[in-house]
């Protein structure tokens, strides 16, 4: 379960890396390709409600009961993640805003989706760092077949979505390089 943990963290990096791409050529001038960023967008919301929410209340749970010296780590990691969402959301209604062509100043844009793109690999950064040794030194067998059991059954087959879906994207995401964050 770890193993798959860290597997998703390293999807999450994946998918940042691709609206980096994005944002730096923005940043140039350029026009992205702002469909591209909409997926990317509209995964990593999905990612977060269907995902990332069971496993981060028994993660919460477990840690609460067997490592309360770590609850304030855990709690700064709940309201951080919690606040990607509302930022996400803004960013997600900005890029509806100029797919249907209508005026919004690139600059604000760019410097939103930057600041957003830093605190989602803060929060990753936290969680590799902070989050997985925590479980792999509090977490039993059976509360790691938990977690399993709290994804949705959808998720071993989220990425093979995508590769239909969004084609352009999974091919983004196949060439990216993790990057470390």
């Amino acid at each position: 379960m770890l193993t798959q943990l860290r597997l998703d963290h390293a999807n999450m990096a994946r998918m940042l890396h691709v609206l980096q791409l994005k944002q730096k050529t923005l940043a140039q001038g350029e026009r992205p390709n702002f469909k591209l960023m909409r997926e990317v967008v509209d995964y990593i919301l999905s990612y977060m409600d269907d995902f990332a929410t069971p496993l981060e209340r028994i993660c919460v749970e477990r840690l609460e009961t067997r490592a309360q010296e770590e609850l304030p780590l855990m709690e700064k990691m709940a309201e951080d993640y919690r606040a990607l969402k509302p930022t996400l959301a803004r960013l997600s209604d900005d890029i509806d805003t100029i797919l249907m062509d209508n005026v919004l100043p690139m600059d604000r844009f760019a410097e939103d989706l930057s600041a957003y793109l830093e605190a989602h690999r803060t929060y990753l950064r936290h969680e590799r760092e902070g989050l997985f040794p925590l479980i792999d030194k509090h977490f039993s067998a059976e509360d790691m077949e938990e977690l399993r059991q709290a994804l949705p059954e959808k998720a071993e087959q989220e990425l093979e979505r995508l590769q239909l879906a969004y084609p352009e994207l999974y091919a983004e995401l196949r060439d990216a390089d993790v990057p470390e964050v």
